[in-house]
């Protein structure tokens, strides 16, 4: 679908220039003429207006508390498709930065990672390079398109932590171009607007994340002077992000909700197409619990490199990991004698180990994650039940 939507823009496109060249007026005349007259600011504005739509997408809930956790959301999301698309998006001159963080969230962002973007471009070729130092994962992918025009993320390139060679003080290099070059090559074709960057921790504590940077190889020591196009254009992205992202995230939500309380595998097509991590195995749904009702969840977890567990409000946004404790990993959970997981969603401490809080929050959606499964190993369905919580002195960790 999104290969089909590409092709129709660039038809769209070429017929727009012909019709231009007709006239006798250019892109850049349009640009100017949108940016002078303010209609390029109107526009955003009108567009902007349409993003709240996605809190009333069928499902959503009405109560005060969480439609105001969704208005924030907004908030967030326009403050991070402005700086994404107009303040970053010269992808002659990438700039690599974090823009999902603590206070950004979006799609189940994990609280294990921090995830570096960049607006790229077919038409360059680049250089990425820093230090790995001690972080437990690093992974490198690039992106066809983007959500604000083509409406999702098609994977095209990828290295990761255990194919990136390194020289003896730990830094490295990576080639970003259409054909191979170099020992660390990560590949980008015409239809590519981004790379991604995941690193992810398994101990907060201890590990120390990569440092890297990014630079076009055109030689260019300094971005180029702003146009008209560019803030025409990247309002115009911005607008379409702010209100493409939360409406995809709302129908995920909704459907979610066909399986509250259960952990189900979520379908991987659709994962990566939202550009998550194909090697990774996601178990999103819906999660609801009454005052006094936890949620067990219980598992042997598979042979992998790692898993982990979150909760997030309605909207898919993490809960506040700087204060509570809403995600556990494979490094911080406490495991029974069998080696088996048994966690807790809970509205306040139970006294158990393995204590996910639900901040306050009667419902949301939740993510399972098992990390790059080693060959032998297969995927495991974690096991969801709904109790009591004056009965839940009968499911303690034997």
């Amino acid at each position: 679908m999104n290969a089909l939507l590409t092709v129709i823009l660039r038809l769209l496109k070429f017929f727009r220039r012909i019709g231009l060249k007709i006239r006798g007026v250019s892109e850049n005349d349009i640009h100017a003429r949108r940016v002078v007259t303010g209609k390029a600011w109107e526009d955003f504005c009108d567009r902007l207006k349409t993003a709240g739509g996605a809190l009333m997408y069928p499902g959503a809930p009405a109560d005060a508390f969480q439609q105001a956790e969704g208005l924030r959301y907004l908030t967030r999301l326009t403050r991070a498709g402005l700086e994404a698309f107009v303040e970053y998006n010269d992808p002659s001159f990438p700039v690599l930065r974090r823009m999902v963080h603590e206070t950004v969230k979006m799609g189940a962002d994990n609280p294990d990672n921090h995830y570096f973007n960049a607006q790229i471009s077919g038409n360059y070729e680049y250089r990425i390079y820093g230090k790995r130092n001690t972080i437990h994962y690093i992974g490198f992918f690039t992106q066809n398109g983007n959500y604000g025009t083509t409406g999702g993320l098609e994977p095209c390139g990828k290295l990761e932590d255990t194919d990136l060679e390194l020289m003896p003080d730990g830094s490295f290099e990576i080639i970003l171009s259409k054909t191979k070059k170099g020992k660390n090559w990560l590949r980008i074709e015409d239809e590519t607007g981004l790379v991604m960057v995941r690193q992810t921790f398994y101990d907060h504590t201890t590990e120390i994340p990569a440092e890297i940077y990014i630079e076009n190889l055109d030689g260019r020591k300094a971005p180029d002077p702003i146009t008209p196009e560019m803030i025409d254009e990247g309002l115009k992205t911005a607008s379409l992000f702010i209100a493409g992202a939360p409406l995809l995230f709302s129908r995920w939500a909704n459907g979610f909700q066909k399986h509250t309380n259960q952990l189900p595998l979520f379908d991987p097509d659709t994962s990566n197409k939202a550009g998550g991590d194909p090697a990774i195995i996601y178990y999103h749904s819906h999660w609801k619990l009454a005052q006094e009702e936890v949620l067990v969840i219980d598992v042997k977890a598979p042979a992998c490199d790692s898993w982990n567990f979150q909760l997030n409000n309605y909207w898919m946004e993490s809960l506040d990991y700087r204060y509570f404790n809403v995600c556990i990993n494979k490094a911080s959970a406490k495991y029974n004698p069998d080696g088996s997981i048994r966690l807790v969603v809970a509205h306040s401490d139970p006294c158990l180990p393995n204590w996910i809080d639900t901040c306050h929050h009667a419902e949301g959606t939740m993510c399972w994650r098992w990390y790059r499964l080693k060959p032998e190993a297969e995927p495991i369905q974690p096991e969801c039940r709904v109790v009591k919580i004056a009965d839940l002195a009968g499911h303690k960790n034997p």
